[in-house]
């Protein structure tokens, strides 16, 4: 038996704590939801203030901003709530940083993550089977391209380097790219930026063209631009072919969506629209070949267990699998690590 000192060494609390993490999580949503941070860059506001505004229980208000506070994302001075420095940077609309539609996106998971237990005995979905809303549509975009903005920027110039590093043929100077399923194209776009001649072609459903062709255009890289450097091509990457001959493939956050046999052909599709040394590069949130972590990319498997018919975070060792089974050779990671254990997987065409 357990020695009685044992005992006091061991306590409930972490484990308590974790069971209860969502309460801050959904603190923050409602905080980002009602846009309670904006109307704070114009300095400190009382609850009373802040409700008259927003058009909410002042009483309600004033409880909820004091979670916020006490998580650290608002600071009451004299009765008034102001906006501490990571709030002002990435919770008030209108701001270069701003994260409010991926935070949007999140809260709208909440539901499904509450059905873990159920998706588990039934081993299927229980998230989807309707349409999304437009705002859902547009929180999910403009979170995507929140999360690259906070990756592509500060990858886009390291490229060449990373992949000679690894032993792989550079960028070179007029290298022809395919973004698989860009969404908005932040990666094609800061790519193209880094690299003055590179072109590039955005792969994905028509759905996304708005936003995407808008987002080139904002960068100065579409045909109104003068540039016409990235082209978007609208197509289902899971059942239609891809024209075109391209240097570089880059699939990135795709694959976890689709179960493994699925994921395969994706690769295999990208490998044959690659012109013979051409490279294929696979960014993913990573999993240990073990599969027990780390804890993100394993988190974000359950993610996709409630969403998707199949889909997984996968490990290095499974994507190379992949990139081995399509034909590809010289297979590698890249020595990058982003957040939340994103990791870039590599092969070339022989």
């Amino acid at each position: 038996m357990p020695h009685a000192s044992d005992a006091k060494k061991v306590s409930p609390g972490p484990i308590l704590s974790l069971s209860a993490a969502y309460w801050g999580a959904c603190a923050l949503h409602a905080g980002v939801t009602l846009d309670v941070f904006s109307p704070l860059s114009a300095g400190p506001r009382t609850a009373e203030e802040l409700a008259d505004r927003l058009s909410c229980d002042p009483r309600a208000l004033a409880i909820l901003l004091g979670a916020l506070a006490a998580l650290g994302l608002l600071v009451k001075t004299d009765g008034a709530f102001g906006l501490t420095e990571a709030a002002a940077a990435f919770l008030v609309r209108g701001k270069p940083g701003y994260v409010g539609p991926i935070i949007r996106h999140h809260r709208n998971l909440v539901e499904s993550f509450g059905l873990l237990a159920e998706a588990v005995r039934g081993g299927g979905r229980v998230r989807g089977g309707q349409e999304w809303t437009e705002a859902d549509r547009e929180d999910f975009l403009l979170g995507m391209f929140n999360m690259a903005m906070g990756i592509a920027p500060r990858l886009a110039p390291l490229l060449d380097g990373l992949l000679k590093d690894a032993g792989l043929p550079g960028v070179g100077p007029r290298a022809r790219l395919l973004d698989l399923g860009g969404g908005p194209g932040t990666y094609a776009i800061h790519f193209c930026l880094a690299h003055p001649g590179m072109t590039a072609t955005l792969f994905d459903l028509p759905t996304t063209r708005p936003f995407a062709e808008a987002t080139i255009e904002r960068f100065g890289l579409g045909p109104e631009g003068g540039q016409g450097r990235i082209a978007f091509l609208p197509g289902d990457y899971t059942a239609d072919p891809v024209p075109g001959t391209f240097d570089l493939a880059w699939l990135s956050h795709i694959l976890h969506g689709e179960a493994p046999d699925m994921a395969a052909r994706i690769v295999r599709k990208a490998a044959g629209a690659l012109a013979p040394g051409g490279l294929l590069l696979i960014h993913e949130f990573v999993l240990h070949d073990s599969l027990d972590g780390p804890e993100f990319p394993a988190l974000f498997s359950l993610n996709m267990l409630l969403g998707t018919d199949g889909g997984q975070a996968y490990s290095a060792a499974q994507l190379k699998e992949m990139l081995a089974a399509a034909g590809l050779t010289e297979l590698c990671e890249l020595g990058f690590t982003g957040p939340n254990h994103t990791r870039i997987v590599a092969g070339r065409k022989p």
